[in-house]
């Protein structure tokens, strides 16, 4: 259970030198840090310094898992910097270790030349959700009351999930960096919906899951304090791995964000059946 003060001090990168940092972790129950958390850090890191504009995509590749129990160095390579466009490298490691890798494009705002977006596919709102789960500050309610952790539940490749983050603070860096911790989270479930016998209960035990690579593109203010949904689905799997795409939209309707993911499922040991 995070409270909102938890998910700061992971995101407050400690400065060790120029573009250089010292990160915390969140608790984990799987012996492996939460590749949203990272994916977050790689945001603040990849605005830190860079006034007057925000992240606009971040692409990240997941090289290998960073232990919750050591705290990990961020290293931050400029590429360009210019008026209304730059662009940077964050690499996160432990020790010698690179655990991931991300390409960031950061934008000023600039007026519209020309304007549209998809709307929701769901008149669900988050009122219509029978539980929200609450991880700390991080409440979560699923539509439908889909368990993606039922591995005999079968259902199409497709999730709806509001989030929002209780008491998280006004600031648009801190906004971007939430919501990104969010995308992580459900499209290797998503992908598991069609197939009885596979669920993310099995995760870490019969079966070895993790993501690859994601990208997460901004379009439009998103505060993360508010509801906003995740509208999720996976158009393929196989060969060990899944893939699958998604959008945020605001409570309002608005398209706020969209973002893509590579990710692995394999079997463990002995197939991926039942626990």
């Amino acid at each position: 259970m995070f409270p909102m003060d938890a998910f700061l001090d992971a995101l407050s990168l400690e400065p060790v030198g120029t573009d250089r940092y010292r990160a915390t972790n969140l608790a984990s129950d799987h012996g492996v840090v939460f590749g949203g958390q990272l994916l977050a850090q790689s945001v603040m890191a990849g605005l830190a310094g860079q006034d007057g504009k925000a992240v606009k995509t971040i692409h990240t590749v997941f090289a290998r898992g960073a232990s919750p129990d050591d705290p990990h160095d961020v290293v931050v390579e400029r590429m360009h910097g210019g008026r209304s466009v730059a662009s940077s490298t964050v690499t996160v490691s432990q020790g010698d270790l690179i655990c991931t890798r991300s390409l960031v494009l950061l934008s000023a705002d600039e007026p519209d030349v020309i304007r549209h977006a998809d709307t929701p596919g769901t008149n669900a709102r988050p009122d219509d959700v029978a539980a929200v789960r609450s991880v700390g500050a991080w409440e979560v309610g699923i539509v439908g009351g889909v368990d993606l952790n039922d591995p005999e539940l079968v259902g199409p490749p497709e999730l709806d999930v509001w989030i929002r983050f209780v008491g998280a603070p006004a600031d648009p860096k801190t906004d971007q960096a939430l919501v990104a911790y969010s995308t992580d989270g459900f499209l290797i479930g998503t992908a598991m919906r069609p197939h009885a016998g596979v669920g993310q209960a099995q995760a870490h035990r019969t079966l070895s899951t993790g993501v690859l690579s994601h990208t997460l593109t901004f379009h439009e203010p998103c505060p993360a304090s508010e509801w906003h949904l995740l509208q999720q689905w996976s158009s393929y799997a196989g060969h060990g791995q899944s893939y699958g795409r998604g959008d945020i939209f605001r409570a309002d309707g608005q398209l706020a964000a969209s973002f893509v993911q590579d990710a692995m499922i394999r079997a463990r040991s002995g197939g991926a059946g039942a626990l």
